[in-house]
């Protein structure tokens, strides 16, 4: 598979874009905005600038990733003609319905069509096409060049050559690639996100601060990262959609998600892309504070 398109350039989108272009793959990137596309390349090129500031890749590998790379803001030319499409647009299942049934009717009958969705039924999106055997889940974990995990969903209808391409094709980028059935969530996020949800209810009923709870899941679990960090990290309107996701599909009122949660996404606090969530970015997500809002 030499030839892949990815639909968005944010902050998946142009992760994915940046590793399959510096493993010599020629990706088209594709996203509706000019101004969005503009951005995922300027942080393609910081994160390869970052990179060989480290000394792992030189000048010449980052020329060639960057003229690997074609930006396009009509999905019916960017998608000519090529061998894997890998959709990375907002988590909305309307619109990623809309977008492979359009992907379906342009793209080349061979072409394998992947999401890069983080809950959202695989077989409902393949269920959008007359070609479910080809579609399946390629779930990338953020940031893409860092995070060597790619969590392989199978549709029910996924066939076993589309699963060892795919396979195959990830492993070629260097990463993991995992597989797992399609059920809500799939592994990462049906564990990820409730416990995640769990941090925002002991916070919502005073169990502990923000700082606190982040402190003891860090030094005591030793997680990189405390869950209300990680929330804010991923965006606060993201973690209620999966956790929607899981409790309409799963039926259980363990995944509802918690009111604080509902709250802070309808008041616009998302995390770090709005610059507030439970924490406060003004100054930049290096220098943190606890938002005003729990202290």
């Amino acid at each position: 598979m030499n030839f892949i398109s990815v639909i968005g350039a944010g902050t998946m989108g142009n992760g994915i874009a940046h590793v399959f272009a510096q493993h010599g793959h020629k990706v088209n990137l594709i996203d509706l905005s000019p101004e969005s596309l503009k951005k995922g390349i300027s942080t393609i090129t910081k994160n390869l600038d970052r990179q060989v500031s480290k000394g792992l890749i030189d000048e010449d590998k980052k020329k060639e990733t960057l003229e690997n790379i074609t930006t396009y803001t009509a999905i019916a030319e960017g998608v000519k003609s090529v061998d894997l499409v890998v959709e990375a647009a907002t988590e909305n299942v309307d619109l990623k319905l809309k977008i492979f049934a359009q992907l379906d009717e342009i793209c080349d009958e061979n072409t394998i069509l992947a999401t890069n969705t983080s809950s959202i039924s695989i077989t409902k999106i393949a269920a959008a096409t007359k070609r479910p055997d080809k579609v399946i889940g390629m779930h990338f974990m953020n940031p893409v060049p860092v995070m060597k995990l790619v969590e392989i969903i199978r549709g029910y209808a996924t066939s076993d050559v589309t699963t060892a391409n795919i396979v195959a094709l990830s492993k070629g980028l260097g990463k993991v690639p995992t597989e797992c059935n399609d059920y809500p969530g799939f592994v990462a996020n049906r564990i990820l996100m409730p416990m995640i949800n769990e941090a925002i209810i002991s916070l919502h009923e005073g169990v502990a601060g923000v700082e606190e709870i982040d402190t003891i899941m860090k030094l005591g679990m030793a997680h990189p990262m405390g869950p209300l960090q990680l929330a804010d990290f991923i965006g606060l309107d993201v973690c209620l959609s999966i956790m929607n996701v899981l409790y309409e599909g799963l039926g259980n009122p363990k995944y509802a998600p918690c009111p604080l949660l509902v709250n802070m996404v309808m008041a616009g606090k998302l995390g770090v892309k709005s610059g507030e969530g439970f924490y406060d970015y003004s100054e930049g997500p290096k220098n943190a504070k606890v938002s005003a809002s729990f202290k």
